[in-house]
């Protein structure tokens, strides 16, 4: 058998995000031959460099800053003098960042992978060019898996300019904190970033078009978090949309009407942060030189497998119309990759995705909200514990929050697990564990949690929702 030209592999992927360099590194462990493009000069994609990981390092920083600065003293410890280094706390984000990158770099090296620098588009059935500052490139693949992410969404009028209108890539690189900020969009983005800022001692007005924070998650989980920010002094305000931004000479006037009634105000901040969404980077991606279905948002269809309608090529993570999260884009890499080398794979239960919001409190949830079951046509039980009574959560001075079981009346099953309150984004493993091996009430109520523990609010809401409550009423 002749050998194979240098420019051909048997699975080329374009993007090296938590989707991309998932699914080079499983192409290459099932003996595929594989190439890894990427235009940024380094592997980890909006994730690791601009997203989950410099977001959560602030977020950590800034839990830290809080306890120094006002909470030890409840523990009977004085800390005297505290304060904080922004530039150091920005340093510190970015050697989280910076072992990461290193991390896919020896993965990929470790696994055989090419890793190839450029901009990649198709240029039709099997074929890949890659444009770097040495000029254009092509590449053939009889696979080729598409994994570009997506990039912000921004507003007409609010252009970033990186001074007094922001994005969440920009926020992240501020040489300062700001004494004033309106963070437009109370999704995960919006409300992590606008708890940082708030614990740092800038000045933090929240907007929402919704009529709740976290619109996607369980309304009474949203206002526990709702009330903890009025609480820490942010100015909250839902049904609100902004209809006017203005830059002058000190920031920018914001001008803001509540959707029920139309009255207006003016906030005046020193800038703004538009976090209102993200969109797929398909639009330079050369898809017209095979044949896909592409929706108008710009998200490519897929089946199960993530295979598109050309044969051998596959799409996944935010440039499928699916949760736009990490954790499902390194799934959906497994799938394609997998699949591609021509091994069976199950597909991916999209119902039982786990979502994490990192505020303070956190937020955390798998599976069937209650107002969703009843949509669906279940007879819903539902049973709920709240930290305040647990010991764990007295002794760290966190009693927020509650857990909440949604089951099924007639069969017993659970169908969603909804959490708000300390460190609930790890306590979210047990729930969807349990939901992948579709538990039921009688099974999970067997389990025996750990004393004293955050955990133990897991075991007593489904003993609640079972019908047999230890604790609770």
């Amino acid at each position: 058998m002749a050998a194979k030209n240098t420019k051909s592999f048997d699975l080329i992927v374009i993007g090296a995000g938590p989707g991309g360099y998932i699914a080079a590194k499983r192409a290459a462990q099932l003996g595929l031959k594989t190439a890894l493009i990427e235009k940024d000069d380094r592997l980890g994609g909006t994730c690791l460099l601009r997203g989950c990981i410099p977001t959560k390092a602030l977020i950590h920083a800034a839990e830290v800053w809080q306890l120094c600065s006002k909470g030890a003293r409840t523990f009977g410890i004085g800390v005297e003098g505290a304060t904080f280094d922004w530039a150091k706390v920005q340093k510190r984000k970015e050697l989280a960042t910076t072992k990461g990158t290193k991390g896919i770099d020896l993965l990929m090296k470790n696994a055989g992978v090419t890793v190839i620098q450029g901009t990649g588009r198709l240029a039709g059935p099997g074929c890949v060019a890659v444009e770097s500052a040495t000029g254009i490139e092509e590449f053939e693949a009889e696979k080729i898996i598409l994994a570009t992410g997506s990039t912000i969404a921004n507003l007409p009028r609010m252009e970033p300019d990186g001074v007094k209108i922001l994005d969440s890539d920009l926020l992240l690189e501020l040489d300062h904190v700001p004494a004033s900020m309106v963070v437009l969009g109370a999704g995960a983005v919006g409300l992590e970033l606008a708890s940082v800022m708030q614990s740092f001692g800038c000045k933090t007005t929240l907007v929402e078009l919704m009529d709740q924070v976290l619109p996607l998650e369980d309304p009474e989980c949203a206002a526990v978090v709702e009330k903890a920010l009025k609480r820490q002094k942010m100015k909250v305000l839902t049904g609100t949309k902004a209809t006017g931004v203005e830059k002058t000479e000190t920031g920018v006037l914001c001008t803001l009407e509540n959707v029920s009634t139309g009255t207006s105000e003016t906030v005046e901040a020193e800038c703004l942060l538009v976090a209102v969404g993200r969109k797929p980077v398909t639009r330079d991606l050369g898809l017209k030189t095979v044949e896909v279905v592409v929706d108008v948002r710009g998200y490519i269809q897929t089946d199960a497998m993530m295979e598109t309608a050309t044969p051998g090529l596959y799409a996944i993570g935010d440039i499928v119309a699916t949760p736009q999260l990490a954790h499902v884009a390194s799934h959906e890499a497994l799938v394609a990759a997998g699949h591609a080398a021509g091994q069976p794979e199950h597909p991916i239960h999209y119902h039982r995705i786990p979502a994490c919001t990192y505020s303070n409190p956190e937020v955390a949830s798998v599976g069937l909200k209650e107002s969703d079951a009843l949509a669906a046509g279940h007879e819903v039980q539902c049973g709920q514990f709240p930290f305040s009574a647990l010991g764990k959560a007295s002794i760290l001075n966190e009693p927020h929050g509650f857990i909440k079981v949604v089951s099924d009346a007639g069969s017993g099953k659970v169908l969603g697990v909804h959490m708000v309150g300390p460190r609930v984004t790890e306590l979210l493993g047990e729930a969807v564990t349990a939901l992948g091996f579709d538990a039921d009430l009688k099974t999970w109520s067997e389990v025996v949690h750990p004393h004293p523990s955050l955990s133990e609010a897991m075991g007593e809401a489904i003993a609640a929702a079972a019908g047999r409550p230890v604790h609770g009423g």
